[in-house]
């Protein structure tokens, strides 16, 4: 039983995710969305309370789950801070360099510059994975691995830039990268490996002391 609602919630959101994605959030409708998910208005209320839940609800979805990645790997003790920020990127482009809905709901509410309870929300959300890379960034800093003078939030503006602009802008891109990124088949094998690859030397040669970048 408990799987079935489980299952319930995870088709609606799911379609909500789609239909928010093609409509922005002032277009869609719950009751688009309840038709388009094949339920009732009253199973959709009883989840979700009101779009604006529901449309939290997609985020938190998404962001928890990276969230919950970044924790582990900020207390891997295995790994030194380099290490930890050459894993972030592998799962960062592995989730967000991608055309999928969610990807474009969140730059669409993001470009919105939104004010409310809502925006807030999602903000938050947001601003805590942004936390967790600026924990592994001070801990490069700290021991001495990174650069004292590294401008940590440069550095986030520039991970979160690049797939902004790959994501944001479909057709640009397509011109820029000279081929469709619109075509998943494309982006898992072309774009992803190619931004992973760019991260990492630009983020690399920028942050580790130059000791630290000699050729071994």
């Amino acid at each position: 039983m408990e799987k079935d609602k489980t299952d319930k919630k995870d088709h609606i959101l799911d379609v909500a995710e789609r239909v928010f994605s093609e409509l922005g959030f002032d277009g869609a409708s719950t009751r688009m969305i309840s038709g388009e998910a094949c339920v009732n208005m009253a199973m959709l209320n009883y989840y979700f309370g009101s779009k604006e839940g529901l449309f939290l609800a997609i985020f938190k979805r998404k962001m928890i789950s990276f969230q919950d990645q970044l924790n582990n790997l900020g207390n891997d003790d295995s790994k030194n801070a380099w290490e930890k920020i050459e894993k972030y990127i592998e799962l960062y482009t592995k989730r967000v360099v991608s055309n999928n809905c969610f990807q474009k709901l969140l730059y669409q509410e993001l470009s919105m510059q939104r004010r409310g309870e809502l925006s807030d929300q999602i903000t938050d959300i947001m601003m805590k994975n942004v936390g967790e890379v600026r924990k592994l960034l001070m801990e490069g800093i700290n021991n001495g691995e990174f650069k004292k003078d590294t401008d940590i939030e440069m550095v986030i503006a520039t991970i979160y830039g690049t797939k902004n602009f790959l994501v944001g802008s479909p057709q640009l891109t397509n011109k820029v990268m000279g081929y469709d990124i619109q075509d998943e088949k494309v982006v898992d094998e072309q774009l992803k490996p190619r931004v992973e690859n760019y991260l990492k030397t630009l983020l690399k040669a920028y942050l580790l002391n130059e000791h630290d970048n000699l050729p071994k």
